[in-house]
Order: structure tokens, then C-alpha cells, then sequence
């Protein structure tokens, strides 16, 4: 399993009305679920729209937070020639501008079998929380402080491995 790890983002909106999507927080883990990096990042255009209540991110984070270009250099090299598992992880890549290779990307919102072990429909897209909750019997992303980064890629590793 040391080959693989799994990758959740947070986003915080910039540009006109906050309606860019713009990295703010990413975490990866390892097999086991141990974190392999955490840190806020600081997007190169000035936060709108900070999305508290999913994103989790706050203004005090941003006050030690690495800057963008640095972050996506630190990252690129944890995820190089590795199996990088996501939910929705076009998503994650888009926020880090960056593209993983098809080959050793591995989604979890894209997975027929596990759908069905859930109880949903092969073909639905199937939020990251209701599969936590169907197949790991736990509940993420409850509470009003948004969700983790480290607790949403934890539960994508450990629904990977089901």
C-alpha cells in the first residue's frame, strides 16, 4: 500500500462574486490513513468568498498558509508515480492545476461495485457522505464548521479499500 494515497481539497472562492474555485486547504494519506500532508494554501487572488460552512477554511487560516505556487510543488511531488484515489477527483486536480495520470487515478464516485455494495444505483453519483455513512457506518462532513480535508480523504482511502 505504499503506492497509494488518497487526496481531498478545499476551495474558497475568488474572482467576481466568488464564484472561482481556488485551493485553500489540501490533505493527503496514506494506506493506513496517516496524514502525509496538510497545510492551507494561499490562492494567488484574494478570497471572496471564503465558503466557512463547507470548506471549514477561516481568514486565521490564511495567515500561515504557503502560497499556492510552493504548495503545488510540494504536492506534485508527494502524488509523482503514485495511485492517487479522490472523490470526485477531477475536482482536486482542477483545484491544484494539475492532471494525474488516467492510469494511476483511481475515483471513488466512479466506482459501480461500490455503489451497489451501498445500496445505490451502479450509475448515480453518490456523495462522498452518504457512502461514508452506507458502507463505513460513519458520519463526515456534520457540524458547522465544514468539512476536514483529512477526515473526507481518510474516508475515501478507507471506502477504496472496501
Amino acid at each position: 500500500g505504499g503506492k497509494l494515497v488518497a487526496i481531498d481539497c478545499e476551495m474558497v472562492g475568488t474572482g467576481p462574486g466568488g464564484r472561482t474555485s481556488d485551493l485553500a486547504r489540501c490533505s493527503i494519506v496514506g494506506y493506513g490513513g496517516d496524514v502525509v500532508y496538510d497545510r492551507y494554501v494561499r490562492p494567488a487572488a484574494p478570497i471572496v468568498d471564503y465558503r466557512t460552512r463547507w470548506s471549514g477554511i477561516r481568514r486565521q487560516h490564511m495567515a500561515n498558509a504557503v502560497p499556492f505556487g510552493q504548495a503545488q510543488r510540494e504536492i506534485l511531488r508527494i502524488l509523482s508515480g503514485k495511485v492517487v484515489v479522490g472523490h470526485a477527483i477531477y475536482n482536486d486536480f482542477k483545484a491544484l492545476k494539475y492532471f494525474h495520470p488516467k492510469a494511476l487515478t483511481r475515483d471513488t464516485s466512479k466506482i459501480p461495485l461500490l455503489n451497489r455494495k451501498g445500496g445505490f444505483p451502479e450509475n448515480a453519483a453518490v456523495s462522498l457522505k452518504r457512502l461514508a455513512k452506507e458502507l463505513l457506518h460513519r458520519d463526515i462532513q456534520v457540524g458547522k464548521g465544514g468539512h476536514s480535508s483529512v477526515e473526507d480523504a481518510r474516508a475515501t482511502m478507507e471506502l477504496y479499500k472496501v
